[in-house]
């Protein structure tokens, strides 16, 4: 599914805009950084590998966009930190806007539109090592899951939510590609339903079996064990281990432990911070009250009633089973040298 690339001839990302499936497939043209920092925050694109994809580049159309100033070399530092701190929790957005600066640092050009034509080349190559890394981590979790089993997952970790492939569903892909008989319940995920909006989706355009379950449901599916594995994201993971992932996450966890259900995370290295000793150091992002108030622009809640609306928790350690990479599955707790 190509759902992000970049247009050359017009210059500008193109992305399918999320918040718009399943009803509506439409796509987002981002112009300018300011165009790419607001699909970021308002979740025209979403997941952290396809964030940390998104910003790639979006460095891009800020070397563009600088293009014919005396001080744009200032401007552009000003603007690729725009993007790097669109959102909080999300570790693949620093990571992306990081090693592009980087990339460039050893490397000769005089104009913008030198830098950004080998932006691009970089940004491309940053989304096909992630389509890539996705598909080592199916391999990587494959033999986790048996045929005939049913996996629960939360919110979405499928193509829509990396460079493609996908990472939590990039292992259910593996498995189904493995001649296995696998099974999903998508969790709805409240309040943006990603898992009854884009799981659903995705799975049901591959003829993976999937049934969407509402949050609350959880417990009641696991007591009645029609639960076999977990299987999840992640948006940033500290060096010890603990996860943030979607709000839901951690106590989805608890009810796996409760109930003896294997819950296992899958996550490129890259959502790793090992700059983070523990999940208590990993910034949760506080989203618009309105997400939770209104559904579909219908107003759910009392007018005067405010809402929460944290969009992470963190899952600690010890209720993680294992974290699915690239390089092999990691059993917690972590170390920088592990």
């Amino acid at each position: 599914m190509r759902h992000i690339y970049f247009d050359s001839g017009d210059n500008c990302l193109v992305l399918l805009d999320q918040r718009l499936l399943p009803g509506q497939e439409q796509w987002f043209r981002c112009a300018k950084t300011a165009d790419v920092v607001y699909a970021l925050q308002k979740m025209v694109v979403r997941g952290a590998p396809a964030i940390g994809v998104s910003a790639a580049y979006g460095c891009v159309l800020a070397a563009l966009e600088v293009e014919g100033r005396m001080d744009w070399r200032e401007i552009l530092a000003g603007k690729t930190d725009e993007i790097a701190m669109a959102r909080p929790t999300a570790a693949n957005l620093v990571w992306a806007v990081k090693r592009m600066r980087d990339f460039c640092r050893d490397k000769e050009f005089s104009t913008p539109a030198e830098l950004a034509a080998m932006w691009l080349e970089e940004a491309r190559r940053i989304h096909r090592e992630d389509v890539e890394t996705n598909k080592a981590i199916g391999i990587n979790g494959r033999d986790l899951l048996q045929d005939g089993e049913t996996v629960m997952t939360h919110c979405n970790a499928g193509a829509l939510a990396t460079g493609g492939y996908g990472t939590a569903l990039g292992v259910v892909r593996a498995a189904v590609e493995q001649g296995k008989n696998i099974s999903v319940i998508a969790n709805e995920t409240r309040p943006f339903l990603q898992g009854a909006r884009l799981t659903a989706y995705e799975l049901a355009e591959d003829n993976i079996s999937v049934r969407v379950a509402c949050d609350n449901a959880c417990a009641f599916l696991m007591q009645r064990q029609m639960v076999h594995k977990v299987l999840v994201g992640a948006d940033r993971i500290a060096a010890n281990g603990d996860t943030a992932n979607k709000i839901g996450t951690y106590a989805l966890a608890v009810l796996a432990q409760r109930h003896n259900i294997p819950f296992y995370v899958a996550a490129p290295l890259s959502t790793f911070d090992f700059s983070m000793a523990t999940g208590k150091e990993i910034p949760i992002e506080d989203r618009e009250p309105q997400e939770v108030r209104y559904i579909s622009g219908q107003l759910i809640v009392p007018e005067d009633v405010d809402a929460y609306n944290f969009a992470f928790d963190v899952t600690p350690y010890e209720l993680i089973s294992g974290i699915i990479t690239e390089n092999g599955v990691l059993t917690p707790p972590l170390s920088k040298a592990g």
